[in-house]
């Protein structure tokens, strides 16, 4: 298991993304936070996942404005130190993963190797 000593660095996410998963979030009211995940396969390696969740045993919990967002342990290990942020120009519209950790990402942004 994977034990992050400062959950404050973790993730972040920007005041875009905070503002545009709450608004989603109305839709998934039953739901209880948002999941951030890393799963095996894309065109890279590994591919993002987003999801609206319950929390589990041992996923780290991270609260950002309101917003709770919960990331398992094996997916910790990949997703640390990434910003989420949600883009809406003329190039497309989307929440997009800058990933410092990441070797290459595929032109797609929703995959990448380590």
């Amino acid at each position: 298991m994977f034990y992050l000593k400062d959950m404050e660095n973790l993730v972040q996410l920007t005041p875009k993304a905070i503002t545009k998963i709450k608004e989603i979030s109305q839709e998934h009211a039953e739901q209880k936070g948002l999941r951030l995940a890393v799963t095996g396969g894309g065109c890279s390696g590994f591919s993002y996942k987003m999801d609206f969740d319950f929390k589990k045993d041992k996923d780290n919990e991270l609260i950002f404005d309101g917003v709770k967002v919960y990331i398992d342990p094996k997916s910790t290990i990949y997703l640390k130190g990434i910003v989420l942020d949600f883009q809406d120009g003329l190039n497309g519209k989307g929440f997009v993963f800058d990933n410092p950790n990441a070797k290459n990402t595929c032109g797609c942004g929703e995959s990448f190797s380590i």
